[in-house]
């Protein structure tokens, strides 16, 4: 990290107090919203506005400067107001951290002036029925003119429906590329019709492309799924782990208020008032613990993360991308239980009322149980324990068939997520 990034960097509490009424705002209205499935787009005009999505753009760029420790800080209390944004932003951060490593040119520049304008970037990257990022079937040709032309159909369009730019990976000749279409294109179709009963207000729907043209300088690469070590993985990982551990802390802080105020109790309780009940209070207890350590956990993992960004194409790159990889996927092994666990165990507080509609908990559970299976934790824990018995390859987003011996020792980033 440059000296300059590093002085103008606002503190910690300078942007604790320019966002926390933004999340506040945000925070009042987010059981309305789960309740009528109303899509968060006043909500993310509150986030343009006061600058969140340029968060990690230097200040020379006319961004906030942010460092990726306070992204995900910032992350994970955006979680706790609204669930659903941050995962709905999550390839943005993917792809201006993709900016901020390229070799300084004037399209870097002009994208990381956009973003810092107010420029949002979601993501088609999954299509329905096809697992392995080399089977794409969505397409980029290129016509007779020179022209490139983009048809198919993407399913998980995280964000998109929010965004300006949809980031998509497809095939180009027998190679992945990804390229940037902008989302009013002719030829763009987008549907909310995620139907998970969690995380309903991420617009994680289909999109559809049909010859929609790709101008040529939107052509970025091989995108996601190329051989080789990358930041991105555990970063887009991360991401969900801020999810859940901004979950963890609405669930305690939603919990708490509502013991508060309760006067019922059980004949066989200690105490006349649940909050006086040793048993309440041991309940509590462990709701607080499980939100303060998976924030302590996702915020030591970004620190690696932060460290393998730092490093890019440096000789000990690779060692800070191995870090930062395992260190995330320890705390995916750590934080899903911690979270799971906690929006279960909250009911136990109160009787029937607890599980009232008017409530909303259900949502804490059904939010995190829906993150929690974003790259299982059923196969990162066997890599994990793959790579240290018998020094197996980290859980990257290897694509099908694409390691190579040539591969293991390469270091980079992705173009997309």
């Amino acid at each position: 990290m440059t000296d300059s990034r590093t002085a103008t960097r606002p503190s910690d509490a300078e942007f604790a107090a320019r966002f926390r009424p933004v999340f506040e705002r945000i925070a009042a209205g987010a059981l309305d919203r789960e309740r009528d499935r109303r899509l968060a787009h006043d909500e993310i005009a509150l986030l343009r506005e006061a600058g969140f999505g340029a968060l990690r753009v230097p200040v020379e760029f006319g961004g906030l400067g942010a460092s990726v420790e306070q992204l995900f800080a910032l992350l994970i209390d955006l979680a706790a107001a609204e669930s659903n944004l941050p995962q709905a932003l999550r390839v943005h951060w993917s792809f201006v951290e993709d900016q901020l490593a390229a070799d300084p040119s004037p399209e870097r520049e002009r994208w990381l002036r956009a973003v810092a304008g107010g420029t949002l970037v979601g993501n088609a990257i999954t299509e329905p029925g096809v697992g392995a990022v080399d089977r794409y079937r969505t397409t980029v040709t290129r016509a007779d003119d020179g022209t490139l032309r983009l048809t198919g159909e993407k399913f998980y369009s995280t964000g998109s429906l929010y965004s300006d730019h949809i980031l998509v990976a497809a095939d180009l000749d027998g190679e992945r590329v990804s390229v940037l279409v902008d989302t009013d294109a002719p030829g763009v179709t987008q549907r909310d019709d995620w139907d998970g009963f969690g995380q309903r207000l991420t617009v994680s729907g289909t999109t559809v492309f049909t010859d929609v043209e790709v101008p040529a300088d939107r052509l970025l690469g091989p995108g996601y799924g190329g051989p080789g070590r990358t930041y991105a993985t555990a970063y887009l990982q991360l991401v969900q782990l801020a999810v859940l551990a901004g979950i963890a802390r609405r669930a305690a802080d939603d919990v708490i208020d509502w013991v508060r105020g309760r006067t019922r109790s059980y004949t066989h309780a200690a105490a006349d008032l649940p909050r006086h009940d040793p048993v309440v209070q041991q309940l509590i207890g462990r709701l607080e613990a499980a939100a303060w350590s998976s924030r302590a956990l996702v915020l030591a993992a970004a620190a690696d993360v932060a460290r393998a960004v730092e490093a890019g194409g440096a000789e000990d790159g690779a060692e800070a991308l191995d870090r930062a990889e395992l260190s995330t996927a320890h705390a995916q092994n750590t934080v899903v239980d911690l979270v799971l666990t906690a929006t279960t165990q909250l009911f136990e507080v109160g009787g029937a009322s607890i599980v009232s509609e008017r409530t909303g908990f259900d949502r804490h559970w059904r939010n995190a149980r829906t993150i929690s299976v974003h790259n299982p934790v059923l196969y990162k824990a066997r890599s994990v324990g793959a790579h240290v018995l018998n020094g197996e390859d980290l859980p990257y987003a290897w694509s099908a068939g694409a390691k190579s011996a040539g591969a293991e020792s390469s270091a980079g980033t992705a173009a997309g997520a």
